[in-house]
């Protein structure tokens, strides 16, 4: 699977999220108390763009309706068994390169 490099992490300051399109696929990224994690940028809800949501206790916030992911994991914080997928990241210099399917 490939790396991209989809942004840098001097543009993502902690405990902030921002969506990137890979292709037409989103994705959010985290940036939770300095670490930086990926997951898929559609709400399991109604689609919301999990990207333009915010960062609350290491969750992701969906601007539509609220419904929380955590940022490592992917799971969603009232049912754990449901969740969005996570995606390998990695860090070089102040690039942020995320591994894609």
């Amino acid at each position: 699977m490939p790396l991209i490099q989809v942004g840098k992490v001097s543009a993502l300051p902690t405990d902030s999220v921002m969506e990137v399109l890979v292709g037409h696929q989103p994705y959010a990224i985290c940036n939770v108390g300095g670490t930086i994690h990926a997951i898929d940028g559609v709400c399991l809800h109604r689609g919301g763009p999990l990207g333009q949501g915010q960062i609350h206790d290491g969750r992701v916030v969906c601007p539509y309706h609220l419904w929380e992911f955590d940022c490592r994991t992917g799971a969603y914080d009232y049912d754990p068994t449901k969740g969005v997928a996570t995606f390998a990241v990695k860090i070089e210099g102040d690039n942020i390169l995320l591994q894609v399917p």
